[in-house]
């Protein structure tokens, strides 16, 4: 077996860097595939910047039958548009640097463009001369099953394929000044969820830098589901730290352990890292997957990956 991707891509840059954008088209190719296999992916991006407005579109379309057996490809048999636009506000103020709205949407169709999910928020964020940020924002979520789904992963029932759910979420994020030794970044999240559902978000990032080696970061976050039975209440935890030391300026270490008490999982990832010269690294990855109960072991690996920058 073996399985082939190839394609094209064009970068677009204007003069002024006002006017940025991207376009692809790939196909992979595969033993046994039908001569009219659908295993094509097209995609562009153009975006507008200028001092006050950002402004920009994104189109995608991957075919059912794409398969990229060395990349990531997380769903296919889908077209996307994700059209976005913000505005900003610079007032003489001594605290506030600028501030303005941004219109964010995501809308999934199948390949013959019917209509299967989207996401659109709007938020409006205040930028802080010290370099904090807060955001609020409002939510309109549409999702349309493809098939069974869980929403709970608790194992207790399915929603059905083709059921269409609507419900929305309002939010608040703040990050601090990232100058600081101590940093934070928090958000919450309130609002609907899957068949007339509330679903609570409550989360956050502290970091502490020992300069100039050593940064530590710890991840939380804490989720409400509330759903008609048979789920009913359903919490659940999320935690995350995160160690990253620089021991030169080419050997870098990083090791990230996160419980997921909504997967009943403990995952350890550690990676060292040696760039032995521009853009050309060794990775070595070491992977355990644990049930926290017992802390016997679900799954174990060790990755090692070479990267090299040829110039011709």
């Amino acid at each position: 077996m073996f399985n082939r991707t190839g394609g094209l891509e064009y970068n677009l840059q204007s003069r002024n860097n006002q006017f940025t954008g991207k376009a692809l088209v790939f196909k992979s190719l595969s033993p046994g595939q039908k001569e009219n296999t659908d295993n094509w992916v097209y995609a562009g991006h153009l975006q507008y910047f200028s001092r006050h407005w950002l402004t920009a579109m994104q189109i995608e379309r991957v075919g059912r039958d794409f398969n990229a057996e060395v990349g990531y490809v997380p769903r296919v048999n889908f077209a996307r548009l994700g059209p976005q636009a913000a505005y900003l506000f610079f007032p003489k103020s001594k605290h506030i640097l600028s501030h303005g709205p941004k219109m964010i949407s995501s809308i999934f169709f199948d390949t013959q463009f019917n209509r299967t999910d989207d996401e659109t928020t709007a938020s409006y964020t205040f930028n802080f001369r010290k370099l904090s940020i807060l955001t609020f924002s409002a939510t309109k979520n549409y999702v349309k099953l493809l098939r069974p789904f869980d929403p709970t992963n608790s194992g207790l029932e399915t929603l059905a394929t083709g059921t269409q759910h609507q419900w929305y979420t309002a939010g608040i994020d703040y990050t601090s000044r990232p100058q600081k030794m101590l940093t934070l970044t928090a958000t919450a999240r309130y609002g609907g969820y899957y068949d007339g559902g509330t679903k609570i978000t409550v989360g956050g990032d502290l970091g502490y830098r020992f300069q100039p080696y050593v940064n530590f970061l710890l991840g939380t976050t804490y989720n409400v589901i509330k759903l008609p039975l048979p789920w009913g209440r359903q919490p659940f935890w999320l935690i995350s730290p995160r160690l990253d030391v620089t021991m030169t300026n080419k050997l870098f270490f990083t090791t990230y352990l996160q419980y997921n008490q909504q997967l009943n999982n403990v995952n350890i990832n550690s990676r060292l890292q040696w760039r032995f010269k521009p853009a050309s690294d060794i990775f070595i990855v070491y992977t355990d997957n644990y049930l926290p109960e017992n802390w016997s072991v679900k799954s174990r690996a060790i990755v090692l990956k070479f990267t090299y920058w040829l110039t011709l």
